[in-house]
């Protein structure tokens, strides 16, 4: 099966199946159910388990601490190159006054 053709679930519909199994329903009763793979509804519940507010971010999107980091390494790496820049242009400066 393609990566496109597969099933997508959204969030909420994420959050209310583990909903479920932590009110105390089966895992495998809750995935018959909804029709899906009860490895898959033990994933989900561990990634809401491990950070409640942010789990299932969405297709593309970081979680708040990740995302800071990627902002960060971003702005570092434009301070590198402008490091980078300046040091050309002293070189160059610094030829043309001797």
């Amino acid at each position: 099966m393609s990566r496109d053709s597969r099933k997508q679930y959204t969030a909420e519909f994420k959050i209310e199946a583990v909903k479920m199994v932590l009110n105390g329903r089966p895992i495998n009763d809750v995935a018959d159910g909804l029709g899906i793979n009860p490895s898959m509804l033990s994933r989900w519940k561990r990634e809401y388990l491990k950070d409640h507010g942010n789990a299932f971010p969405g297709k593309g999107q970081l979680n708040p601490a990740e995302q800071e980091v990627a902002d960060l390494k971003k702005r570092l790496r434009d301070k590198e190159e402008e490091n980078a820049i300046l040091k050309k242009a002293l070189a160059i400066f610094s030829k043309h006054q001797k």
